[in-house]
């Protein structure tokens, strides 16, 4: 599946960029799919004639794309497609990778109890100090972190949810199952950035990375604003989709 004959020694480019880019055209053209094993170093090192080390750089390069990840002692594998993430309807992390038939997860990271900065204190109508509980956690996709989530809510609609809540459990059933609040309506603003250094630890990536960075004010039907997102998620592991239909009449 690899010609080495497409090795150019004489290239100012690196032997391990060389690699990295064959092995790049051979999973965007599909003879690598989806979580499929790539050849090892030594494969790699015994095909063109190089160094493990050399292969060992290639693969690593294309993991530090995103392009593929590795698993302590079984090797590097083509990273998964992309996920979806849409405005068609209001679905939570657990039902959106449901629908994607991947199993969710999460990793808690902080339960708090604050006194929120402006920008969630304007989203939240919240009054002066008024006190929110912060939930931030670490967003999984079959084990593996995509992205980090972390909610602003209000205390006064969701009293002694710090000793009633499992922060292990889904945060949307308990808001409902608890308290009876549940989310009819957000709306959410999607930016482009790249990874920090402290994220992307998190997230087990290189920092630099692209990025989704997402915020979303939560409402009630009746219009109240019940809890505010700030999200970020590994571009390499998530896509924007909408859909739009074009009006049958008016200015064009």
């Amino acid at each position: 599946m690899l010609d080495s004959s497409t090795l150019d020694r004489r290239s100012p480019l690196p032997l391990y960029y060389q690699i990295q880019q064959i092995l790049l055209a051979k999973i965007r053209s599909g003879a690598f799919k989806s979580t499929q094993a790539l050849p090892s170093e030594q494969e790699i090192a015994g095909k063109f004639r190089i160094s493990r080390m050399t292969a060992r750089q290639a693969l690593k390069s294309l993991c530090e794309m995103g392009i593929a990840y590795s698993k302590r002692g079984k090797g590097t594998f083509v990273s998964p497609f992309k996920f979806e993430k849409g405005s068609r309807q209001v679905l939570s992390f657990t039902e959106e990778r449901r629908e994607c038939g991947s199993r969710s997860g999460s990793k808690a990271l902080a339960f708090e109890l604050i006194i929120p900065d402006k920008e969630i204190a304007t989203a939240l109508h919240l009054k002066d100090k008024e006190k929110v509980f912060r939930f931030k956690r670490i967003r999984l996709a079959d084990s593996a972190p995509v992205g980090i989530e972390c909610s602003y809510l209000p205390t006064r609609l969701y009293p002694d949810m710090d000793q009633k809540f499992d922060p292990s459990t889904s945060l949307y059933g308990a808001l409902e199952e608890l308290y009876g609040i549940c989310i009819h309506v957000t709306d959410e603003v999607a930016e482009a950035g790249l990874l920090d250094a402290r994220d992307a630890r998190s997230l087990r990536v290189s920092s630099g990375i692209a990025a989704l960075f997402l915020t979303r004010t939560s409402y009630v039907e009746g219009g109240a604003p019940i809890e505010y997102l700030k999200s970020v998620y590994r571009g390499d592991r998530y896509k924007i989709v909408n859909r739009f239909t074009k009006r049958n009449k008016g200015i064009y």
